[in-house]
Formats: C-alpha cells, structure tokens, sequence
C-alpha cells in the first residue's frame, strides 16, 4: 500500500466546465480568472462558475495567455486576442486577419509567450510576434519543425528540430546549441538550477552546459525514472521545484536537486493520466490541463490528505505517534508505518476488526478494540483483555500500575504485574456502557452515557464496587456529548453548550467564554472535546471548522482558533472525530476516506476580492438580456427582474467561499451567509437601489464589498409627460368639478327655493284649506242651524195644523152654529194658508240650496204641488207627518206617493225617498 500525503486537488470534468475533454494550455489573468485553452473554444473560470466561449472559425484553441486586460489566443489559422465588453462578457478581435503576409496551409498556433512589449505565436512551423505597441508583425521562419518555445530570464528560446537551441537577440534568431541532444530530442522544458540552465528532454532527462560550456546530463535521482517515461509538459515551481507532465504517468514532482517527492497521478487522485499543460497561478495552484478534464493541486496548502483510493485502510478513528511510527486504528483494524515515510501502511495481525482509541500511557501503546484491549509492541499486538468493546482507558491517579477501563458493559481494572498489563477485575454495580469517563477525585469519576445522562460514580477504595452512584441533575442528556478534563477541569460538551464542574458546589456550570466562542456563528455538529496533551491545546468541531482552544498568554482567558475545514470534506462519522499531533505545529485529522494533516504553519490571511461578473435583467419569465457592469442600470418598469452573478477567485479545495448580500433600496438587512454566488430580484417597485455583496473565504471576511447601483424607471403611467398630463387632467378636472359644484349648488338652490316656494304655497294651501275648512265648518253650522229652523218650521206648522185640525174636528163634532162654521172656515183657510208653504219653502231652500230647481230640471212634469211634496219627502217626513202639512188624509198621502214615483219613472224596487235624498 503506498503512502503519500499529497496537497488537496480539485477535479473538474467536462460535464462540470461543459466543453471537450482536452485542455491544451492554461493561463490567468490579472483579476484571477483562470482561461483554459479547450477543443471546444475557450474556458473562463472565475472560482464559482465556467463559462465556453468558442473560437470564430469553431476550431480547437490550443494556445492561450492572459497579458493585461487581453486573453490572447490561437487556433487553426487563427489568432487574436479577447477583451472583455461593457457586460463583463468577451468579444473577440482578430489579429492574424491584419497580417501582411499569408499564414501557411494547415498552421496552428501551440504556444504564445510574452517578452516585454512582444507577443509571440508560435506554430510548428514558425514565430509569428506582435508589437502591441506599433501593432505590426513579424515571422522568424523555420526549415524544421519548431516543438516548443519558452522565455528565461527576460529571453526567449526555441528549439529546431534536427538544428538546435536558439535564443532571440534584437529581434534575430541566435543559435545557442547545436548539440545532437538538441537535435534528436523534443525539449519539454528549460528551467534555472543554481543560476544555471537546465534543458529538460522529452525521454533523456535533463542537460546543462558546464563551466567548460560543455553539454552534461545532469546526475539525479530521477535519472532512471525519468528514462522509462515519456515526458509532454514541465514547469518550475518558485520554490524551485520541478513539475513534469506525463503522457501516462500523471505528474512528478522533482525537489530543488532532483529527488522525487512525490507522483500524483489517477490513481490518487487525477482526472486523467496525460497531462497536456502546466500551469502556476498567482496563489502557487498548480492547474493540469489534462487530455480529459482539468486538475488543480493546492501546492501551497495548509492540508495534506491521504486518500485511501483502494478501500484498505477504511475510516480512521483514532491514530498514534509511538516508536516513530504513525498508527491508524481504522473499522478495519490497526495499521502503521515509519513516520515521514513514503512507504505503505501495514497491517498488525490480529487486531482485524473495529479499532476505537488508541493511547500512550505509561510508555505502552494500548489498543481499544471491538474484540478487547490490545497491548502494542514491535508492531506485534497482544490481547491483554477479551472483554469485549473497549472504549477508553485512563491513569488511576491512586496507583500507576492501575488503569481504568471503559467497556460496553461497564468498568474495569487492569493491573501491571511483572512489567506485564492484564485485566484485574470488573467493577460492580455499574453495567452500562462506559464509552467517556473522567475522574474529578481520587475515588470519584462521572461517566457520560448519551441516551441516559451523566453518572456521578463514587468507587470503594479497593476500586472494586460503585458505592455510589446517581444522574447528575446539572447537565441535560444529549446525543454526541462528551466529557473531558482539560487543565485539571472537567468539561461536559452537548449542543446546550460547554459545562464546567464546580467541585465545591458538586455541581456544572455553563462555561459561558467557551460556549461563546465555540457555538456563536458556528452550527452545532458533535459536543466531542479532544485534549492534545502535547500543545495543551482543546480541540472541537462544528459544520464549518475545527476549533481549538489554547490557554492565553497573560490572562485565564482561553484563546479561540478556528481552522476552515468544513465537515463536508473531513467525511467523518459524527461523534468520532479524532485528531493526533504529530510534529511541530502538524495534525492528524481521521476520515472516512483515510486522513488530513494540518499544518497550522502554512496557514495565512489573504484578503481576496468579490466582484460582479455579470447582471442580467427582463421581463418576468423572458430571455434574460445584459446590463453594463461600469455604468448605472436603467431599467424600464417591465424589465423590473435583475440577476447578479458574482465571485471570488479562490481555488483552494478545503476553503468554503460564502457570500453574503443586500439590496438598498428594497431592505437594508444583510442576508446570511451562503455558498450561493449569484442573486435575483424579482418584480422590483420602481426606485433606486445599491447591490453590495461582500464573501468570506473560510473565517476571513473579505475587505471590499462589489456594489451596484441601478433605478427601475417608473411606469409610462407615472412618467414625467403622463405625470404633467395628470396635472392638467387634475386642473381640468377640479374646473369641472367646481364647474358640476357650481351647477349643483345653483341646482340646490334652485330647488332649496322652489321647495320653499311649494312650501309657501302648501302652506297657504293649507290656510286657504283651513279658512275653507273653517268657513265649511261655518257653513256646515249654519246648515244645521238652517235645518234645525227647517225642521222646528215644519214641525210647528205640523203641530199647528194638527191642533187646527183637532180644534176643527171638535167644531164639526160640537155643531153648535154659524158661529162654529165661521171659525172652521177660519181653521180651513189657516189650514191652507200659502203662506206657511211660502215660509216653508223659503226655509228649505236655505237648507238644501238648488233642490227644488235640481229635480225641476230633472222632473220637469213636476206641479207646485209634487215640488211641495218631494219637499216634504225631502225632510224624510212620514206620511202621518206630512197629512196635516197638505191638509189632506193619510191615505191620500200614499196615494200621492204612488203618482209622484209614476211621474218620476221609478222602478218598483227603488225607494221614493231614498231616490229623492240622493238628489
């Protein structure tokens, strides 16, 4: 099994950067933008997308080099340059269409290099250089073939195959080497070792010219390697280090004199195996361009991981430095190897199976395993208990050849006898599982069990038996708690925070300096506290990072480190984290996938930029359209839906970018942090607005902050011109209004006066109705007086007439003479006296005005005599009543009567009277 701690890489395939597999050449511009010279077109990465801008004759790119504000590129009888356009986007421009001279059938351009103020193409078959300051061309021909060019030193050299190694001096080609190595070998490189010049062949190795100029090889290790592998791409590192790229073999890194530090290939880890180009960025990320996809190594990392590829090791649990060896106790069992070595881990037999804690204590090498524990020694393991599932071991402060053991089942002795280490005896009174355990006093210790709390245990003297045992109270019970003594204080840890115990109160008190700093801004992940004993340091983990905690300088003040190492990519099973000190300021970090050693040296603060990369605005759910990056957006109201993408340009695997932004205008709060890079606002209320975005790389916060400003125009219905018609629409309107006031208040009082007018008049109506009611009433009055006149009338006359006719019938009866007739004639004639119907009449006319003359009219046939006697009927007299009043019988009455109804035509069944009153 081949170790090798190699610096973390990132892979990207091509459906990742969504272009072919090949990438023929790689460069980076001044903002950090990595371009990548692909069989598709060409490749820009800015650290949080790609992007595929193909060539203009839809060719293979297989050159590219940033200088300034251009990405220069060639192709298949093309080149130019590209340059970014307001919108952030490239725009290509031609240079090879400017030529005063014919570029060659078939001719591509492999290579461009830069020497002050010159751009040099190079193409098998010649050097084409630009002047970017007087725009003009120039070719250096060629009879042969030219393989490779590269610039040293402020000089730029070629080699001609079957001719030799020449250099450019005032514009003209000088020959530097003719040496047959120079002609019959294709030079992949050219570097410089202690002020020398290092050619570097294709299969020969390296050559430099000695103090006698002459060409040597130059004696390495690598000689015989390098001998049996076919070399396509070289670079020099700045530490001056060696990178070759291999047609099969990956990469090898060669050290300043020539030893093999390391292979990476994809076996451990590359895409691929054919490496096409090389490339160093600005922060020493070493980037492949591979023949299928593309690598970047972090050489400079702070992180070195061992991947175990082939599955042999599993996930390391805990790990050891004893003996000079390193120890990995994996789900598979114990492995080792010599420390700093490159060889292999090896397995110790017997110890198959789930490792759980490995420790040094009293100068033994003790193994926690599934099967028991095991003692260590000559890499050879003994089993020195069987019971089953050792969690944990520790000191027993009371004895040193003593040492507490902790089991699925309980606790248990080991004892050391004859320099030997067995198990003694089991603890009674305390069966459960026993996987954190701590001793606060001689005899007493608490236990940490996840599902039931923390057992405070009180021990006999003879550690035979619990004499004592109850749940402390003080602490609540949570999953992936633990409990751990760190500078003679014990620590309970849980997601309700870090617990100190307070002997004197018998009780735990939340550390609140400590909870602080390890759960404020951080997302809880596992309570488990490890003590590194060595640096005396308190290490812990959350989602985003690894903290660890050092006693301060000057005060009792822990002091607070977080290390960016998200759990994402430490892959470890939550609540067995492990971590080991290895040397100096170097730890071991176990996985799932093997290891991670950090170096807390390497780690340094750099301040990277954000910027905005691109806006895009539209119309809700319409092809999205670009706005200027330099200048102020205008958006129309429609248009009112924005989209920003923004970066960082870090390539670091093991550092999380996040973003965090706000949009001024529209709320004033910043939004949490997030990996997203990019942002939209959607249906935007016309206004102005500022985007700022700002990132974090790892625990860093970022200095600048990329901003934004743009207004969304208001509505044509809210526009300047509609706004001035609305005035005037408002002013003709209120005209109009006082206009329809106007005619409604004239309407009003209008009406107001006609209805006092109808008022008045009803009320004179009314007082004309109450004076005719009045004079009615007057009227009605002077009726009932006139008809009780009439009615007293004709009742007098009635009774008159009726005592003449009594006083006339006892004058008949008496007969006594002339004297009696005289007086009945004076009866008769007073009896048929006109005037009492003259009076009468008058009377009857003053109570019932018109009768006599309406049924005249009606009845003209009527005598005086049926007028008299419709008078009297008129007066609803009887007959018996109106006898006397015509001196005539009752009988003859009836009589009448029935002449009066013949003259009048009535029919048999209508009432005379009844008629007569309803005239």
């Amino acid at each position: 099994m081949v170790s090798q701690e190699l610096p973390p890489i990132v892979n990207f395939t091509p459906n990742q950067y969504k272009a072919e597999n090949q990438n023929w050449a790689i460069s980076q511009s001044n903002q950090k933008h990595i371009y990548v010279a692909n069989s598709s077109g060409l490749l820009e990465y800015n650290g949080a997308s790609w992007q595929l801008y193909p060539s203009t004759n839809n060719t293979i790119i297989r050159s590219v080099k940033a200088v300034n504000n251009r990405i220069y590129t060639g192709s298949y009888m093309e080149f130019g340059y590209w340059s970014k356009n307001k919108f952030g986007k490239l725009s290509y421009i031609s240079l090879s269409a400017n030529l005063t001279f014919p570029l060659i059938e078939d001719e591509q351009f492999w290579n461009i290099l830069t020497l002050d103020n010159w751009v040099v193409f190079q193409s098998l078959n010649r050097l084409i250089i630009y002047n970017t300051v007087s725009n003009k061309f120039n070719a250096i021909e060629s009879d042969t073939n030219l393989p490779k060019a590269f610039t040293v030193n402020n000089t730029l050299y070629y080699q001609k195959i079957n001719d030799g190694i020449y250099k450019i001096e005032n514009g003209k080609p000088q020959l530097v080497s003719n040496h047959p190595v120079f002609k019959n070998n294709i030079i992949v490189g050219i570097s410089i070792h202690n002020e020398k010049l290092i050619f570097q062949t294709q299969e020969k190795g390296f050559y430099y010219f000695n103090k006698n100029n002459e060409l040597v090889q130059w004696e390495i290790e690598a000689n015989n390697l390098l001998s049996k592998i076919s070399i396509y791409s070289s670079i020099q590192l700045q530490n001056n280090s060696i990178v070759i790229g291999t047609i099969a073999n990956g990469i090898y890194h060669l050290s300043e004199d020539g030893k093999i530090i390391k292979n990476i290939n994809h076996e451990n880890g590359l895409n691929n195996n054919t490496v096409l180009s090389l490339f160093v960025d600005r922060d020493n990320n070493l980037w492949l361009g591979l023949d299928n996809g593309i690598s970047v190594i972090n050489f400079d990392s702070p992180y070195s991981v061992y991947h175990d590829f082939k599955g042999e090791l599993g996930t390391v649990y805990t790990a050891a430095i004893f003996n000079n060896n390193l120890y990995l106790g994996t789900n598979q069992g114990l492995f080792y190897k010599k420390v700093d070595s490159n060889n292999g881990f090896k397995f110790i037999e017997g110890t198959k199976g789930q490792v759980w804690n490995l420790l040094v204590l009293k100068n033994t090498l003790f193994c926690g395993h599934n099967l028991g524990t095991f003692t260590i020694k000559n890499n050879k393991a003994s089993l020195i208990s069987s019971i089953m599932g050792t969690w944990h071991l520790t000191t027993v402060n009371s004895n040193p050849n003593l040492l507490l053991q902790g089991n699925y089942d309980g606790l248990y002795v080991l004892e050391k006898a004859k320099n030997t280490w067995k198990l003694k005896h089991k603890i009674d009174g305390f069966d459960f599982s026993s996987r954190n355990f701590e001793f606060v006093s001689k005899n007493k210790l608490f236990v940490n069990h996840e599902y039931k709390g923390v057992f405070s245990l009180t021990l006999s003297d003879d550690l035979k038996k619990v004499t004592s045992m109850k749940v402390e109270k003080s602490v609540p019970k949570g999953l992936k708690s633990s409990v751990v003594k760190y500078n003679n204080k014990l620590y309970y840890t849980s997601k309700d925070g870090i617990f100190n115990y307070n002997l004197k109160e018998d009780k735990f008190i939340k550390d609140t300096a400590l909870t602080t700093n390890f759960l404020t801004d951080e997302t809880y992940l596992t309570g488990k506290l490890i003590v590194e004993p060595q640096t005396n340091t308190l290490w812990g983990f959350t989602q985003k990072n690894i903290i660890y905690f050092s006693p301060g300088a000057f005060t009792n003040k822990p002091v607070i480190t977080k290390i960016s190492f998200p759990e994402t990519h430490r892959k470890v099973i939550t609540g067995y984290e492990s971590l080991t000190h290895l040397k100096n300021k170097q730890y071991l970090v176990g996985t799932s996938y093997g290891y991670v050693i950090i170096d807390l040296k390497k780690f340094k603060s750099t301040d990277y930029t954000v910027e905005i990369n691109s806006i895009q605005k539209s119309v809700l759910n319409k092809q999205k359209t670009n706005l200027q990056l330099n200048a102020s957006g205008a958006l129309k109201f429609k248009e009112n839906n924005i989209y920003f993408n923004f970066n960082i340009p870090q390539f670091n695997k093991f550092t999380e970018v996040n973003y965090k932004y706000q949009l001024k205008g529209l709320y004033d709060e910043w939004t949490n942090w997030s990996s997203t890079s990019n942002a939209s606002f959607k249906n935007l209320p016309y206004g102005n607005y500022v985007f700022n975005v700002k990132a974090r790389t790892g625990n860093n916060e970022n200095s600048n902050i990329a901003t934004y400003s743009f207004t969304v125009n208001r509505p044509f219905t809210l526009s300047n011109s509609m706004l001035f018609l609305y005035v005037i629409m408002f002013i003709v309107l209120l005209f109009l209004i006082h206009s329809f006031y106007k005619r409604h208040y004239n309407r009003q009082k209008q009406k107001s006066l006609e209805k006092k007018q109808r008022e008045f008049a009803l009320s004179q109506l009314e007082n004309r109705q109450k004076l005719m009611q009045l004079k009615n009433a007057q009227l009605n009055s002077e009726i009932e007086s006139k008809n009780r006149e009439l009615t007293l009338t004709t009742m007098s006359i009635i009774k008159k007439n009726e005592i003449l006719n009594a006083i006339k019938k006892e004058l008949v009866d008496t007969k006594t003479g002339e004297s009696c007739k005289k007086v009945i004639k004076t009866i008769d004639k007073n009896l048929n006296d006109k005037k009492d119907w003259e009076f009468l009449e008058e009377a009857f006319n003053n109570a019932d005005k018109d009768f006599l003359k309406k049924i005249k009219n009606i009845h003209p046939t009527l005598t005086p005599n049926d007028l008299r006697f419709c008078a009297y009927l008129r007066l609803n007299l009887s007959s018996k009543e109106i006898a006397p009043l015509l001196n005539i019988s009752v009988r003859s009455v009836e009589i009448k009567r029935y002449r009066l109804r013949k003259k009048m035509q009535l029919p048999h069944e209508k009432s005379l009277v009844s008629y007569i009153l309803s005239i």
